[in-house]
């Protein structure tokens, strides 16, 4: 929808759950984590959160501001051996996607360098590698995981 005819309610909806809800977690689990003086926390953001797109003033907005948090986070909490990183995925093959007319699939396909949906797997995976001990000098950054796109 576009943000002209955005109801204060649709705009701000969207932007407590996603960004509200990652706040509030962290919150919650952060403490747990300072005491134990170790963690990672990765939040999932989303590359619109990066480039914007028309029709989605309130999800973009609120996946930046995962992307702000979690770097704020990282400074406040590195100190305490507690890393804060986000993903940022791109289109990823779900339910959700799955459901898409195929003439926006093409489009959005005409828009990946890698000309394909990516895999929750993917996704995961750089999650695992996030949540690992192999990333333990990697903090405040976001990951972006979408093929190119374009």
């Amino acid at each position: 929808m576009l943000s002209l005819k955005m109801k204060n309610e649709d705009f701000f909806s969207v932007v407590n759950t996603n960004l509200g809800g990652t706040f509030n977690i962290s919150q919650l689990v952060v403490k747990k984590m300072m005491r134990a003086k170790t963690g990672s926390i990765i939040n999932i953001s989303s590359v619109i959160g990066i480039t914007g797109n028309a029709g989605q003033v309130n999800y973009a907005a609120s996946k930046a501001g995962i992307i702000a948090m979690t770097k704020s986070y990282a400074k406040e909490y590195g100190k305490k051996n507690v890393r804060f990183n986000a993903i940022a995925p791109g289109f990823i093959e779900t339910d959700m996607t799955n459901e898409l007319p195929d003439s926006l699939k093409e489009n959005i396909l005409a828009n990946v360098a890698l000309n394909r949906f990516g895999q929750p797997e993917e996704v995961a995976n750089v999650a695992y590698f996030l949540g690992s001990d192999e990333s333990s000098f990697v903090n405040g950054q976001t990951i972006v995981v979408d093929g190119m796109m374009i």
